[in-house]
């Protein structure tokens, strides 16, 4: 028997933001998730019902909510053993129906995965020699943990949580087995989740960006950790073939400085892509797409006098000179802060363009709206007072933040 696979791939590491949209970049580390669970730390035996007396699964333990009575298979994974229903497998799972169909003189052999995977794990085996209570055993090479959180949605349904860390562990290790074992309905499920924090519209990608604000400004700058690292989003897209989620993972990658994606934080023991690789591939749409987004806000910034004030030609509200005036202090300042003092949002281009939306912007006020940093200077610039300046200014804002959205995949290089 044959069976079709959404291809592997490979790696990488995490994220930031800034207001109002989006805090600025902050910690690396803050956003992995490698010590997070979505449930406390049990330990398994502890929670066991009886071990099977058979030598060859001395070791193993029965699972406290997944062993049914009425079970008709065992599955295997690590050293826990979940007794299910072959039914319930084969009509959520198209490898599970196709494998129960075989006939089974023994020891059934079926394989699931790509042939990187064939490579480091032997093919799956029914094993209807060494029986537990009538039942043949199917030994599967994943993680315990996520052979329980499928088990768990497919019984129960799927209890995805805010996107957060912990429920990111969870709903990846769901997503890369529902992949694995053709379970197409679970699969799309855990992808939509997925794209309500790493969308593929700018409207959602807004609204994921007030959360992360509002978040950041109740821990404090730089602590929020309400979403998983964007390099974890890479690396997860890359496994199970889910281009949708790279370009808002890049570009929120993208927005971290060099020596935070680069470099461990020996203090706080920030993991950094030196110590989870992404692919050389990656890396380098990284690097390009970033140069990309700061090539961006310099042409912002310098359309910004040309083209957000069109209706001076025939407008008589105020004198043309004095809302010139104002737009010219406005490119001053936006450049001096942006591109000279690399202040905070500079490199976020969809955060430059919706602060200079603004009819009034102060350069240099922090993000909770207290005065800025004793030696920060604080400088404002004001188009308000001219009503179509200020229209004309959101518009072209509104506008240019749309066009850069729809660049993004392009700077990254992807197929999407």
């Amino acid at each position: 028997m044959q069976a079709t696979y959404y291809p592997a791939q490979v790696m990488i590491s995490s994220n930031g933001h800034y207001p109002p949209r989006s805090p600025p970049p902050y910690n690396l580390s803050r956003r992995s998730t490698v010590t997070h669970s979505p449930k406390p730390s049990v330990d398994r035996r502890s929670q066991i019902a009886i071990s099977p007396a058979n030598s060859a699964l001395a070791e193993t333990s029965r699972h406290f909510d997944l062993w049914f009575c009425d079970g008709s298979i065992v599955l295997r994974a690590e050293d826990i053993l979940f007794r299910v229903h072959k039914s319930h497998l084969a009509r959520h799972s198209a490898f599970f129906r196709d494998l129960f169909s075989l006939p089974q003189p023994g020891v059934d052999v079926a394989t699931c995965s790509s042939s990187a995977d064939a490579k480091s794990h032997p093919a799956l085996q029914v094993d209807t020699t060494n029986e537990i209570e009538g039942c043949p055993v199917l030994r599967l090479y994943d993680a315990a943990e996520d052979v329980e959180n499928l088990l768990t949605a497919l019984y129960d349904g799927p209890n995805f949580g805010d996107n957060d860390p912990a429920d990111f562990r969870m709903v990846s290790g769901i997503l890369r087995l529902a992949t694995k074992y053709l379970v197409d309905s679970l699969r799309a499920k855990a992808l939509a989740h997925l794209s309500i924090a790493w969308p593929n519209s700018l409207k959602a990608w807004d609204a994921r960006e007030d959360l992360a604000r509002a978040d950041e400004m109740r821990s404090g700058p730089g602590i929020s950790t309400i979403y998983p690292s964007p390099a974890e989003i890479i690396n997860l897209a890359r496994e199970v073939n889910a281009p949708s989620l790279l370009p808002s993972a890049f570009y929120d990658l993208s927005r971290y400085d060099y020596t935070q994606i680069f470099e461990q934080d020996d203090e706080q023991n920030c993991p950094s892509i030196a110590h989870l690789p992404l692919s050389n591939a990656d890396l380098q749409r990284l690097a390009l797409g970033k140069e990309a987004s700061q090539h961006a806000i310099t042409t912002l910034i310098r359309s910004m006098g040309l083209h957000s004030h069109p209706h001076l030609l025939g407008h008589h509200g105020n004198s043309h000179r004095s809302c010139r005036r104002d737009f010219s202090e406005l490119v001053t300042l936006a450049t001096q802060h942006y591109l000279f003092d690399r202040e905070r949002g500079c490199t976020d281009p969809l955060y430059v363009a919706e602060e200079l939306g603004q009819p009034l912007y102060d350069f240099g006020q922090s993000p909770n709206g207290e005065e800025a940093r004793i030696g920060e200077s604080r400088r404002s610039a004001e188009v308000s007072e001219c009503e179509a300046c200020a229209r004309a200014l959101a518009t072209w804002a509104a506008r240019e933040r749309e066009r850069m959205w729809k660049m993004i995949p392009l700077w990254f290089r992807l197929d999407v």
